[in-house]
């Protein structure tokens, strides 16, 4: 068997910059204010970076709604910090992983302004151009993640776009394949400068499946409940049956996967999802031989939390699937979902006295399963959602369309505490930041905990290093399905030169490793 690549036991700290350290006092972090804290994330014993989108943008959707690939957006920054950021963490041994969104654009890239004067100029099919039904009604049912229709009308050419989030970010027709070859030549632009892989944003949402377009057909098993799924019109369709996961994408994925492999090393993780149970299914289909290196594994972000046997059910799904390659990615946090610290106190039942147990436990878990796992800023440090933002302070689209009943995901969002004697926590000098910091993170801050023995920062470090010498963890992805009873998780992870049980007691919120 060939050594492990990097990516397949990497731990992966992800980073939201408009909330990670703001160097020039304007409210909003920055990548110098990233280099500035490098050696925080490379102490902490992690193997790499992932980085939110930075690039050029009119940040109505903060960075996801690209108007320039190929830049740096000036709120962050520089190419020339971006270099210096780039060099200093491949200087502390970590990897840098840049997040691209190759399904949508701004409707301010050059792209889309020239694709919309008409239907005739060099980019008009660059986009999903759709004329109206008879009735002038849009082409199909699909909806929109962020509420209302998924088509837009554009008076300049009698037609409709698509847009799978915001009517700001118009899907790209990847049906075209001046569009892949585009995309492919920003793919090689930060590869040559020296970054060592992409997570690839709702690679599931890319549409490539040319005309006639079909409508979704309904979610049988929709229930209104408690949760942003459960209220929101898009979650009562299928998505799979004609609006996602097309299989068109698979083109792409090849497409970008050629591209990689001919640099040393780099590591490409797609963001993917699927209706209902298909979910891992999908991940299988994405990497397959030829295509992505691994998967983004939805199945423990789950908003209301999960339970223990919920957990252990995801982790057996993801092992049926892909036991053995190292072709997912685990994760219990992200810029999308309420903070871990508070998800999964109630899923779990415990006491929030329990917390910083619980979320060691939690990040101990997930850095022994097979394959990378990406823990999101903060987490080290048990912060908790934020759960009282002003309504006049929220900036999330998402939650800007539906609150009060969903305030988006801004609670997951506010900037990190650095030092709770500075102002903003150390965070910013500015008056007032993007969003507000939350002082109930004040007794958290990182450099307290980082320098405190027996914070889950300290524990999490020891942890890691441990971690890197036990070859049944470093050397090979195979692992038991995991069993236990209704309050731990026990699983094998083997090798041969060992043989390790892991006990995770989520009644005593204790790990136990024993050699077997």
């Amino acid at each position: 068997m060939l050594p492990l690549k990097w990516w397949e036991t990497a731990v992966i700290y992800q980073i939201y910059p408009r909330s990670f350290q703001d160097s020039d006092g304007d409210g909003i972090g920055d990548l110098r204010g990233i280099t500035s804290r490098l050696d925080y994330i490379s102490n902490l014993g992690v193997d790499a970076i992932w980085i939110s989108p930075f690039f050029k943008s009119p940040q109505k959707d903060f960075g996801y709604d690209v108007s320039d690939y190929c830049d740096i957006n000036p709120q962050y920054g520089t190419l020339g910090d971006f270099d210096n950021l780039l060099a200093t963490a491949h200087g502390l041994n970590l990897k840098v992983i840049v997040d691209f969104v190759p399904a949508h654009c701004s409707d301010q890239h050059l792209w889309f302004s020239e694709s919309r004067k008409s239907r005739d100029n060099p980019k008009a099919d660059w986009f999903h151009w759709v004329d109206p039904k008879k009735d002038g009604s849009a082409p199909t049912n699909w909806l929109s993640f962020f509420g209302g229709r998924a088509w837009t009308w554009e008076p300049r050419r009698q037609q409709y776009y698509l847009h799978n989030f915001l009517p700001s970010q118009p899907n790209l027709n990847h049906a075209n394949t001046a569009v892949c070859e585009a995309l492919m030549d920003v793919v090689r632009f930060w590869f040559d400068r020296g970054v060592d892989g992409f997570r690839l944003d709702a690679v599931h949402t890319i549409n490539g499946d040319s005309a006639p377009y079909k409508d979704n057909l309904p979610n049988l098993n929709f229930k209104v409940g408690p949760l942003p799924q459960d209220q929101q019109p898009f979650f009562r369709q299928l998505h799979g049956s004609a609006q996602l996961n097309q299989p068109a994408i698979q083109k792409f994925s090849e497409a970008i996967r050629l591209v990689a492999d001919g640099y040393n090393d780099r590591f490409l993780m797609g963001e993917v999802d699927g209706d209902n149970d298909t979910a891992m299914q999908v991940s299988d289909v994405f990497t397959a031989q030829g295509r992505l290196h691994a998967t983004y594994n939805f199945d423990m972000l789950e908003w209301g939390g999960l339970s223990v046997n919920e957990i252990k059910v995801a982790i057996s799904n993801a092992i049926k699937v892909f036991n053995g390659t190292g072709r997912i990615s685990f994760a219990f946090s992200n810029h999308d979902v309420p903070r871990v610290a508070s998800r999964q106190l109630k899923s779990l039942g415990l006491h929030p006295q329990q917390g910083d147990s619980m979320q060691l436990l939690l990040l101990k878990l997930e850095t022994c399963l097979i394959g990378s796992a990406c823990m999101y800023q903060g987490e080290e440090l048990g912060l908790e959602d934020a759960i009282n933002i002003p309504v006049e302070r929220l900036q999330d689209p998402w939650g800007l369309e539906f609150a009060p009943s969903f305030f988006g995901r801004d609670s997951c969002r506010t900037p990190m505490v650095w030092n709770s004697n500075e102002l903003n926590g150390g965070f910013s000098s500015a008056e007032e930041t993007w969003l507000p910091v939350m002082d109930e993170h004040l007794n958290r801050s990182a450099f307290s905990q980082a320098g405190k023995s027996g914070s889950i920062y300290s524990q999490f470090s020891s942890f890691l290093k441990w971690r890197k010498t036990q070859p049944a963890l470093m050397e090979e992805n195979e692992m038991t399905v995991p069993t236990g009873g209704s309050k731990e998780i026990i699983f094998i992870r083997k090798s041969k030169k060992q043989n390790l049980q892991c006990i995770f007691d989520f009644e005593q919120l204790t790990a136990k490793f024993e050699e077997i």
